[in-house]
Order: C-alpha cells, then sequence, then structure tokens
C-alpha cells in the first residue's frame, strides 16, 4: 500500500496488487464531495432530518469524514463495510485534517478510526458510527437505509463486487425512495442496476470523469 497524493492535493492510496487506487487520481476530497456528498447525501436536504446511510468499502474513512461534516444538523446513522481495516500507520499520514481547515476535524478523524468495530459508536451528538468487518456478499439488510455509497474497488480491478447478487441484497436494504451512488458509469454496471429493479440516472462525474451513477429505488 503506497500513499500518493492526488490532483487537488489530497491523499489517497495505490494498491499495488491490485494495480488500483482508493480514489480519483484527478482528486480524492473533490471525487467524494462530488459523487458522495452532492449527489448523495444532499439529495435528501430537504426531506429527511434523520437519514440511515450505508458505505461499502470505508477504506481511509473520507466518505464518513466529509458525510459528518456536511451532515447540516441531520441525524446519521452511518454503517460502514469494510474487510480489510487500514493501520493506524497509514491513515495518521494522510492530509484530509490539514486540508478541510474546520475546527475538531483531527480528532473527529481520528475517533472514526479508532473507535471500536462491530458496535455502534457515538462520534457526535448527531453521528452514529458502526464499523463492520463484514463483506457486502453476506450482509441481509431490509428496507434500512435511506442512501448507500457504493465505493468499492472497480470493476477491473474487482469484478466479484459488482454482480447483480450485490446489487439484489443492496436494493433489498434500501427503504423505499432510497438511492444507491456510486462513482462508476460502465453501461454493464447499469444494466444491473435496472435489471434489479432500480432507476437509474447518468450525472455528470466529477472533475476527470465523464460520468457517474445514482440509482434511484422507486416503489
Amino acid at each position: 500500500m503506497k500513499i500518493i497524493t492526488t490532483s487537488d492535493g489530497s491523499s489517497s492510496l495505490y494498491n499495488e496488487v491490485l494495480d488500483e487506487t482508493y480514489h480519483s487520481s484527478h482528486g480524492a476530497i473533490q471525487e467524494a464531495l462530488h459523487v458522495f456528498i452532492a449527489n448523495g447525501l444532499h439529495y435528501f436536504d430537504n426531506s429527511l432530518n434523520e437519514i440511515s446511510i450505508l458505505e461499502v468499502g470505508f477504506g481511509t474513512g473520507l466518505n464518513t469524514l466529509l458525510t459528518l461534516l456536511h451532515s447540516n444538523g441531520k441525524l446519521v446513522d452511518y454503517t460502514a463495510l469494510e474487510t480489510f481495516p487500514l493501520s493506524n500507520e497509514i491513515t495518521t499520514q494522510l492530509n484530509y485534517t490539514s486540508l478541510l481547515q474546520q475546527n475538531e476535524v483531527k480528532p473527529l478523524f481520528e475517533k472514526l478510526h479508532n473507535c471500536n468495530w462491530n458496535e455502534k459508536v457515538e462520534i457526535t451528538q448527531q453521528f452514529y458510527l458502526s464499523k463492520l468487518k463484514k463483506e457486502v456478499q453476506t450482509i441481509e439488510f431490509k428496507n434500512q437505509f435511506d442512501l448507500v455509497y457504493y465505493d468499492a474497488f472497480g470493476p477491473r480491478a474487482q469484478p466479484d463486487m459488482w454482480t447483480k447478487e450485490i446489487f439484489e441484497k443492496l436494493y433489498s436494504a434500501l427503504k423505499p425512495n432510497g438511492i444507491l451512488v456510486t462513482y462508476c458509469a460502465k453501461g454493464e454496471v447499469k444494466r444491473m442496476l435496472k435489471a434489479v429493479g432500480f432507476i437509474v440516472e447518468t450525472l455528470p462525474g466529477p472533475p476527470g470523469k465523464r460520468e457517474m451513477t445514482r440509482a434511484i429505488k422507486q416503489v
């Protein structure tokens, strides 16, 4: 695992085994803000005061941190799946807290990484985190989440993470009118999402990427 700096100055990681980065090389923070915050979390700005989120791929904790910082007073119940947690040696070298320049960001980021696994932890009075060492293939959630962040490694690196069976589980895990957002806009992925029942939207992508995907569970 190698720490890299992306084009917006923010850290990411390069997995040499998979030949894949954790974020867009064009900018880790700007990609996460565009895909998961602007087109995911903020989708519910005018409709929900409490939101339940499932993230597939906790990774560096960037999406979790940005959700905490941009939740605008919402009560957030956040569940993150991760089968290969990063070591403190790596996470302490990531530069997100210095770039975001908001009060108390560093201790919050440290708390996200250092809190216990497989239990619900109060990060703030408005934000609860459950980090689960569990593969998405094994989940059995039913009508539990308003929003899914699908942030697994890409289909080229991990094709087993982009299957119809997984999207069926995530469709089941979402509440009616819940959504799934992902940076991936491959035609095959969008066809699988449609096949399991999602209404699929192709949206403009973050800098350096033409498109992204939002899928809605309309029932």
